[in-house]
C-alpha cells in the first residue's frame, strides 16, 4: 500500500493506493508520502480538476472492502448528480430499504473514499448539514463548491 498527501483548499488529505486502485481518503495527514506513480498523479489531477469546478465525475479506479449493504449505499451515492443533494431517507428508498436511514448514515460515516464517493451530498431530513468525517465546514464547502460550478 502506498500513501500520499494532497493539499485540498480546506486542508491536507491523505490517500492510499493498493493494487492500482484508490482504497482510502483521509481528512488527516498520515505523515507518509510515497514516490509518485501514474495512478497517484491521476488522482491528484482529478482532485485538482474537481476543486476547480472542471470535473463532475471521477474516473479513478477504486477498490472497496465493504459489506454488500455498504456497497449498495455507495453506488447510490455515486448516482447523485454533481451539485445536487439527497436525504438519508431518499438513499434508503433508492436502495429498496426505506427503514434503513440510520444504516445509510452509518455507511456514510464509514465511507472509505469521501469526495470520490460523494457522501457530502447527503443531508438530514430537513436538508440540514449533518455529520461528515471532514467536519461540517468541509461538507458545506464541498456542497457550495458544486453548486457554484453547476
Amino acid at each position: 500500500m502506498k500513501t500520499y498527501h494532497y493539499q485540498a483548499p480546506f486542508g491536507i488529505l491523505s490517500f492510499q493506493i493498493q493494487d492500482q486502485a484508490l482504497i482510502h481518503i483521509s481528512f488527516q495527514d498520515l505523515g507518509i508520502n510515497d514516490e509518485e506513480d501514474q495512478l497517484s498523479i491521476q488522482i491528484r489531477k482529478e482532485l485538482d480538476e474537481y476543486f476547480m469546478g472542471q470535473r463532475k465525475q471521477f474516473t479513478i479506479p477504486i477498490s472497496l472492502d465493504v459489506t454488500p449493504f455498504q456497497d449498495s449505499v455507495y453506488q447510490a451515492l455515486q448516482s447523485i448528480p454533481y451539485g445536487e443533494t439527497r436525504t438519508y431517507q431518499e438513499i434508503a428508498i433508492q436502495i429498496h430499504n426505506s427503514k434503513a436511514c440510520r444504516a445509510v448514515g452509518n455507511a456514510n460515516h464509514n465511507n472509505p473514499i469521501p469526495i470520490i464517493i460523494p457522501c457530502h451530498r447527503v443531508m438530514g431530513v430537513k436538508g440540514d448539514l449533518v455529520g461528515y468525517a471532514g467536519g461540517i465546514a468541509t461538507k458545506q464547502y464541498l456542497v457550495e463548491l458544486e453548486k457554484k460550478y453547476l
